[in-house]
């Protein structure tokens, strides 16, 4: 049996710890885009170009192997239709189809991420994006092209310490310790922000099948358009401009792991073709009749009440059945008050270091109420909070102001990072639905929305 702690971050595509050995080019006419977008992709990929001009793309294609190209949609003389976007598309693959073109544009919509799929574009990604999905994103479409190539993709280290001596943590290492090297179908539970992606990793580095593919899909993230082309795969000619046959993500992870997550959000249409597969044991391209074996480990997530729904038949039991050969509930920051300090003093010491500040401490006034706080995003409310203050921090200690401040009931809460806002738009309503007694249309006023959108909104984070 392999290590069975390790550190509960270093699997996020944010920590990465190698280098991954890809090439990549950024195309925006938006220098603070292309400055950020940069900072973040130089820390976790060897090589990352920018260029401002997109008419130098075709010089930047034909004489550099890039492994994938980020690719605004609207440039200069267009604001939001995306036409140059799909021009410049058609463009690079002309030149080198087997490019990975990621677009990105802030004026997406489900409709403009199908036509970007289906002209040959490996992802689609809206802007402000998400850190965490960016790197995810870049990362897989390098990932489908060096398989082609037969080209390295590297793995993440296996051996970290995870922080977690609550015994509400331990009883999760305990169970993971027994099942890891298994081949059972694994289904974690948890809210938002607990780490159940981390978990899912570590789980595939503990078992047989470490050696190979580890693939994670955000079925919250595709839209039923794209569900059967993203994780079967489709043929070349399956629809217009599909220009080659794409692996689908059980295909990328024959022989490791797969972790889908959000699965309480797919349709029960869907959830049908999906128990089709996990029972038949093979996938089937769009556009094509034959069955491709598959052999891989399945590791499912939701935040979301799964016994509840499938009581209420929004989700198949059978499918329910058939993922949870063993659930492990990951649990809150709040239940496991052990692990608050050690955790902040590991992000202190990761933003130290990363950053180059002096801050090496924190204030025991700081820590009494990051233990006092109840975090309700969890893990990564915290990482987020004491990133923000080591950036801002003037001193070698982190003092409680650094991190906290004083709202209106003159109670603590953390400073807002503005790094993730679907969970700040949680915790907003979370609030204001406390506030109200969870009286739907009180709360909807105190928000500003419609009570169908607020009913929306409560169903989407589970609340």
């Amino acid at each position: 049996m392999k290590e069975s702690f390790f550190n509960i971050v270093a699997y996020s595509p944010l920590y990465m710890s190698t280098m991954q050995p890809a090439k990549i080019l950024i195309v925006d006419d938006d220098v603070d885009v292309l400055r950020a977008a940069r900072l973040l992709l130089k820390r976790h990929f060897e090589q990352v170009d920018f260029e401002k001009n997109p008419q130098k793309i075709p010089y930047l294609v034909s004489n550099f192997d890039y492994d994938v190209i980020l690719l605004d949609m609207n440039f200069t003389r267009d604001l939001s239709s995306g036409k140059e976007g799909f021009e410049w598309l058609d463009r690079i693959l002309d030149i080198k189809p087997d490019t990975a073109v990621v677009l990105f544009t802030a004026y997406g919509d489900v409709e403009m991420a199908v036509r970007a799929i289906k002209a040959g574009a490996a992802d689609f990604v809206l802007k402000p994006w998400e850190n965490e999905k960016l790197l995810a994103t870049i990362q897989s479409a390098y990932n489908k092209r060096a398989a082609k190539q037969d080209k390295p993709i590297v793995a993440t280290p296996s051996n970290h310490e995870m922080i977690g001596k609550s015994p509400a943590m331990q009883a999760v290492f305990d169970t993971v310790s027994r099942v890891a090297a298994t081949d059972a179908n694994i289904l974690i539970l948890g809210e938002n922000g607990t780490g159940k992606d981390m978990l899912a990793r570590w789980i595939h580095t503990q078992s047989d099948r470490s050696s190979k593919a580890f693939v994670s899909v955000d079925l919250g993230a595709i839209s039923e358009t794209l569900f059967e082309s993203e994780l079967f795969g489709h043929v070349k000619g399956a629809f217009t401009d599909a220009r080659e046959d794409r692996l689908g993500r059980f295909e990328e992870a024959n022989g490791g792991s797969i972790f889908l997550d959000e699965i309480g959000n797919i349709s029960i249409p869907f959830q049908a073709k999906l128990l089709t597969v996990l029972q038949n044991r093979f996938v089937t391209k769009v556009g094509s009749n034959k069955n491709i074996s598959i052999n891989v480990r399945l590791i499912c997530a939701t935040n979301r009440n799964i016994q509840h729904m499938a009581a209420q038949h929004l989700f198949r039991q059978d499918l329910l059945y058939r993922i949870n050969t063993i659930e492990i509930n990951l649990p809150p920051l709040r239940e496991r008050q052990e692990d608050i300090v050690p955790l902040a003093e590991y992000f202190l010491q990761l933003y130290r270091d990363k950053y180059k500040r002096p801050v090496n401490s924190m204030h025991e006034s700081l820590i009494t109420q990051l233990e006092r706080y109840e975090w309700p995003g969890n893990i990564r409310e915290l990482q987020h909070a004491i990133e923000r203050a080591v950036i801002l921090s003037q001193g070698k200690t982190l003092q409680a102001k650094d991190v906290f401040v004083k709202n209106n009931a003159n109670s603590d809460q953390a400073m807002d990072t503005g790094y993730n806002l679907e969970e700040m738009e949680r915790n907003v309503i979370s609030q204001a639905m406390k506030k109200c007694n969870g009286n739907i249309t009180e709360a909807a006023k105190e928000l500003g929305l419609s009570r169908a959108a607020l009913y929306r909104r409560l169903d989407k984070y589970n609340i």
